[in-house]
């Protein structure tokens, strides 16, 4: 995969248009070069919706990090 193929995939997943598993799919195995690749554009992984069976762990996370002073 090119480099412009990556960051393609990275912007798509920075605007919800693909999820983590898609990425996967396509060669991202570690969390931290997707994070990476979106600090480097400038970009913030997408916000999760607040409905459906995984809620409750999604708001915990949520206010774990909001805890620690990270926006």
């Amino acid at each position: 995969m090119t480099g412009n193929e990556r960051e393609r995939l990275v912007r798509r997943y920075a605007a919800g248009d693909i999820t983590w598993s898609a990425l996967r799919e396509q060669g991202f195995d570690n969390d931290a070069h997707v994070l990476g690749a979106l600090g480097a554009l400038g970009l913030r992984p997408p916000i999760a919706p607040m409905d459906g069976p995984n809620r409750e762990a999604r708001e915990r996370g949520r206010h774990a990090i909001m805890s620690c002073g990270v926006r």
